[in-house]
């Protein structure tokens, strides 16, 4: 019989031959085993009642030990009400001089030198989008919007708080003889652009689907669906032809991804779905050519279209599955949206950002 064999038998029936083994019942030995392990534990660690602390505070070269103190009983943390939201009226754009102090990793967050096109910038968060844009260094701005009058208005105060060019052209997004003459004019002066934020759309809601109106459908999956695709085509024609980098940024919607209560919006929600699944085809035909292509998808915002009085009682219902509590500021896509139009995101394409105070949590 080999040792193997020999070995493997008299694991079966219970005991080992080496004689300096004792037979130990397994159970035994696995409660003593673990009421060992337990004591050593026990004795290595770090008493409750206090927490270790090492500081490494400028102009001292060692770090500075102490403890936080632990309370058993620590006091019951409130949830506090969110500040009232302060629209800031001031655009400070990013200077050359504070750009060259920045570290790298600052640098790369920062949009300075590029030329942006915002579709649907006169008002709300696209607007607010450009304004994020000029205060994060672009070298100049163009605003596509449908409304003449809002659009002169808006791009005559950016232009007068930032001292930035800025341009405004009439466009409406369903037009893609008018986008493609209105980008091209925009190559002309300004040079290929380097970023595209699309975030012109409309919504129609508290429509049941068996009442849609057809002309209604039509047109409203024309400006958020085609309109994204027409602006990107026109924008990524410009880009590939330059062979120059770019960053597309389409708005979409969580209501791409879950559906919205109360109010039925089919259409709305079909047409944002369709806005998601657009930027990940277009990101993957176009990484070839450097070009990124990302979502952002906010969840219930404080716009001027929702500051309605009709509205009231919904918007309770909305703050309510929301685990912040409230709605989105008018500024608080910002951020992300900067950060996706620079180089800080240059290895990321194709996502769906969603910034909804937590609404898709639950």
């Amino acid at each position: 019989m080999s040792l193997a064999r020999s070995f493997f038998r008299t694991c079966r029936a219970g005991t080992t031959s080496s004689p300096s083994v004792s037979r130990v019942p397994v159970g035994h030995f696995s409660t003593t085993r673990i009421n060992h392990l337990q004591n050593t534990d026990k004795k290595s660690r770090i008493p409750e009642k206090e927490v270790p602390v090492t500081d490494y505070d400028a102009g001292h070269g060692a770090g500075h030990k102490h403890t936080v103190h632990v309370f058993q009983d620590a006091p019951h943390l409130l949830h506090n009400t969110p500040p009232v939201y302060q629209e800031s009226e001031a655009v400070n754009p990013l200077t050359r001089d504070v750009y060259e102090q920045l570290p790298h990793t600052m640098r790369s967050m920062s949009m300075f030198g590029k030329t942006v096109i915002v579709t649907g910038g006169a008002r709300g968060l696209g607007n607010h989008m450009a304004r994020a844009c000029a205060e994060a260094g672009a070298k100049n701005i163009v605003i596509f919007d449908a409304n003449q009058e809002l659009g002169d208005e808006a791009a005559a105060e950016l232009h007068d708080k930032t001292g930035l060019p800025i341009s405004f052209y009439r466009v409406d997004v369903r037009d893609a003889a008018a986008i493609t003459a209105s980008v091209e004019a925009c190559v002309e002066k300004y040079g290929v652009p380097d970023v595209l934020i699309n975030s012109a759309g409309i919504a129609d809601s508290n429509i049941k689907a068996e009442a849609y109106d057809v002309a209604m459908f039509r047109r409203l999956i024309d400006i958020n669906l085609t309109g994204s695709f027409l602006m990107s085509q026109a924008v990524g024609r410009a880009m590939i032809a330059a062979r120059k980098p770019g960053s597309i940024i389409l708005v979409a919607s969580m209501s791409g991804l879950v559906v919205n209560y109360p109010q039925e919006q089919s259409c709305y929600n079909a047409s944002k779905a369709g806005v998601i699944q657009l930027a990940k085809s277009l990101a993957a035909e176009w990484a070839k050519n450097d070009i990124r292509v990302n979502c952002i998808s906010p969840g219930y915002m404080d716009t001027a279209l929702n500051r309605v009085p009709a509205l009231e009682a919904q918007k309770k219902i909305w703050k309510s599955l929301t685990p912040q509590n409230r709605l989105g500021n008018v500024d608080d896509l910002n951020g992300l949206c900067i950060f996706l139009a620079s180089d800080a995101s240059k290895f990321m394409t194709g996502s769906n950002c969603v910034i909804d105070g937590g609404y898709t949590c639950y």
